[in-house]
């Protein structure tokens, strides 16, 4: 993958994570990276290429980083190790993860974009299902589709807050309410 193209994604990404998809920008990126919306047009045809590209690789990194802590044989450091990957992102500026927050703006976003946005939260949702199962044998009964969809939720949901108040102990809070009353391992 070529530098410029590099760099067109990684200030994409940032701006997403702190603005949205709707305040992601050509122009501003050109700025930022030093070309012109013309060499950004060249990787990226349109906006909606360009997102769907974001979405495609935050959720490749995303997967690697679930497949590395598949190799967890406890449930408390799987999980740990699940809820910091969203922790982080607020540590960096207030960020969002990429695709919660343009699954918050589903409707402004183009077809395409909503395909990869869901192909995350479909990971998301199946790796917390296949956690849940293998690690809390006891929960098979318990429809663990449905809990990880309702952990995917709530993590994503204490992120939110948490940045709307500019204030990661708020996700910590979250969290912690949620290990208590036992939506989540620990």
């Amino acid at each position: 993958m070529s530098d410029t193209r590099q760099a067109i994604l990684a200030a994409a990404r940032s701006a997403v994570q702190a603005r949205g998809y709707n305040a992601l920008s050509f122009r501003e990126i050109g700025k930022e990276i030093g070309v012109k919306s013309a060499s950004i047009h060249y990787h990226f045809p349109t906006k909606g290429d360009l997102g769907a590209e974001l979405a495609r690789d935050y959720t490749a990194q995303g997967k690697a980083y679930l497949d590395e802590l598949s190799a967890c044989d406890s449930a408390v450091g799987c999980f740990d190790g699940y809820l910091a990957i969203f922790r982080k992102a607020l540590e960096d500026d207030n960020r969002m993860c990429l695709c919660g927050i343009m699954a918050a703006e589903q409707h402004d976003l183009p077809e395409q974009v909503r395909v990869e946005v869901s192909r995350f939260t479909d990971m998301n949702v199946a790796w917390l299902e296949s956690r849940l199962e293998s690690l809390l044998p006891e929960l098979r009964a318990d429809a663990p589709h449905d809990r990880a969809i309702a952990i995917f939720a709530a993590i994503e949901g204490a992120q939110l807050v948490a940045r709307g108040r500019s204030d990661a102990t708020m996700y910590d809070r979250a969290i912690q309410s949620y290990r208590a009353s036992g939506l989540i391992p620990g």
